[in-house]
C-alpha cells in the first residue's frame, strides 16, 4: 500500500497545488491520500469529482491529527524534502524496505515542515537538493519506486483519453 500525507494545506493558497499532489498520487498508484492543514471541502470535492469522472479507487480524507497519522503508520515512513538524502543514493535500500514492509507513507509538505517530522520518519529523501515543487518530488519518487510503472486506466472511469498527436480526444465509457 502507498499512502501519501499532504501536510500544511492552506485554503485559498494551496488549492491547486494540493489538488495536483492528489492527481499525482492517483496517477502513480497511491492507495490513499490524507490532507492535513486547513480543512478545505472545495479542494476535497474537486478531488472526488476527478475520481468520479476519471475513475480510480484512491481513498481521500482529511485529518487534524497528522502526528498521530505518522505515529500509527506501521510501515516505511519517509518525507520528501529538498534537505534529504538524494534518491539515487537510497533508492535500492528504499525499494527493499518497501518490499519487506509492504506499506509506505510518503509525506509531502506545503508550508515549513515541523522538525518533529524529520525526527519521526525512517528517511528524509530529496529528488534534488535545490528548491523544487512537492508535485515534482512526489512524481519522481513514485515513478522510481514503481520502476517507471504508471497507471493508464482506472476502474469506474466515465471518461478516458484517446491518445492523439494533434488534438484533445476523450471518449465516454
Amino acid at each position: 500500500m502507498i499512502k501519501v500525507l499532504r501536510l500544511g494545506h492552506r485554503r485559498g493558497r494551496d488549492d491547486r497545488i494540493s489538488t495536483h499532489v492528489g492527481l499525482t498520487a492517483r496517477q502513480w498508484g497511491a492507495d490513499e491520500i490524507v490532507f492535513a492543514g486547513e480543512k478545505d471541502e472545495n479542494m476535497m470535492e474537486s478531488q472526488r469529482d476527478i475520481i468520479n469522472r476519471w475513475g480510480g479507487d484512491i481513498e481521500l480524507r482529511y485529518t487534524e491529527e497528522w502526528k498521530k497519522e505518522i505515529k500509527a503508520f506501521d510501515g516505511l515512513k519517509l518525507q520528501l524534502s529538498m534537505y534529504g538524502r538524494k534518491i539515487g543514493e537510497k533508492l535500492d535500500e528504499l525499494k527493499q524496505e518497501y518490499e519487506s514492509r509492504g506499506d509506505i507513507l510518503v509525506i509531502v509538505g506545503a508550508e515549513k515542515v515541523d522538525r518533529w517530522v524529520y525526527e519521526n520518519v525512517d528517511y528524509n529523501i530529496s529528488v534534488g537538493n535545490q528548491p523544487h515543487s512537492e508535485i515534482a518530488a512526489l512524481s519522481v519518487f513514485l515513478d522510481r519506486l514503481r520502476g517507471g510503472e504508471i497507471k493508464d486506466s482506472f476502474k469506474g472511469a466515465e471518461i478516458e483519453i484517446e491518445p492523439s498527436e494533434d488534438r484533445k480526444l476523450t471518449r465516454e465509457k
